[in-house]
């Protein structure tokens, strides 16, 4: 079953890389990178927020940080994949500044202080960099949305590769017992300060880095652009639809935003925002486990009713 699996997933990741040889439709390309940045951004998010139980409602400060360095550099000549590092790397270091004092602390602090830490970033750079971060002329004529796919798929494939490996990892189990009770973790030996900041790096990591492949994909965009709030709250509304601490929810909760968002912004417009938190409350309310605890109720159904037709057909039943 699991080699399965392992041949299903390889199956999957090929037809993604072949898609851009076979589909000529840029409207569908765009698509797809779009679903590989959400599944980035929302598999980053959970990281901190489903393994480990930290709430954070600041991401989009380490998205527009990796954004913004990657953007500056790269237009600045440096290559674009040591600029999408160092952009990962800075939101690192912000995220160290805020987690550090506050999960130190226990209650809201912590969600707090990445919610400051997004605002003051939102306003500072909006002040000091009020232009369009446009690209040169010769970028723009050597533009194509191909190496963008392929970056963004495969990025994608490393944050959700990580996930998985760090759910099976003995570290991972640690960030999963401080999530359910800190202090009983600790009296296990287990260092929940060490785990959450670990925890906090790597998420802001990797959403540095889908800010930096943001950065090399888009043509123009205000820098404060990717600081806005709605970043934030579209990672935590993408891993709370899809199911928070697991490693499918946080790619079927991307898959569904985008897909749902398209269509309701192009037949709604500015409205899908309303159905958006409605979609949100919903399913908080109804659905806490999100969508894929409907799937595993069905897995649970079917397996329950296998094993009572199987004590039903038993020799000691019908005796």
């Amino acid at each position: 079953m699991r080699n399965l699996k392992f041949i299903f997933i390889v199956l999957l990741i090929i037809i993604l890389a072949c898609i851009p040889m076979v589909v000529e439709k840029d409207n569908i390309i765009n698509l797809f990178i779009l679903i590989f940045l959400y599944i980035t951004l929302a598999s980053s998010w959970n990281i901190l927020g489903g393994y480990t139980g930290q709430t954070s409602l600041g991401h989009a400060a380490f998205f527009g940080l990796g954004a913004l360095a990657t953007r500056l550099l790269w237009i600045g000549g440096f290559p674009v994949i040591p600029s999408i590092l160092a952009g990962g790397l800075l939101a690192v270091v912000f995220a160290l500044l805020i987690g550090v004092p506050t999960f130190r602390l226990k209650g809201v602090y912590f969600a707090i202080g990445t919610l400051a830490l997004a605002q003051v970033l939102n306003i500072t750079v909006g002040n000091v960099f009020p232009k369009i971060a446009a690209l040169p002329v010769e970028e723009l004529t050597a533009y194509q949305l191909t190496p963008r796919y392929y970056l963004l798929l495969g990025l994608a494939v490393i944050v959700v590769a990580v996930s998985y490996l760090l759910v099976k990892s003995k570290y991972g189990l640690g960030m999963m017992a401080v999530r359910e009770e800190e202090d009983a973790a600790e009296s296990l030996g287990i260092s929940a300060l060490r785990h959450k900041l670990f925890a906090l790096g790597l998420s802001a990591f990797f959403t540095g880095l889908g800010g930096g492949a943001f950065a090399y994909y888009h043509l123009s965009y205000y820098y404060q652009f990717p600081f806005s709030p709605v970043w934030s709250l579209d990672m935590l509304t993408m891993v709370f639809i899809g199911g928070t601490g697991t490693v499918l929810g946080p790619i079927i909760g991307a898959v569904f935003f985008v897909v749902l968002k398209e269509f309701l912004v192009l037949n709604v417009g500015a409205y899908h925002l309303i159905i958006f938190g409605t979609l949100f409350i919903l399913v908080v309310l109804f659905l806490p486990g999100g969508i894929i605890s409907v799937w595993k109720k069905i897995q649970d159904a079917r397996t329950h009713r296998s094993k009572s037709n199987a004590v039903k057909l038993s020799p000691e039943a019908k005796g």
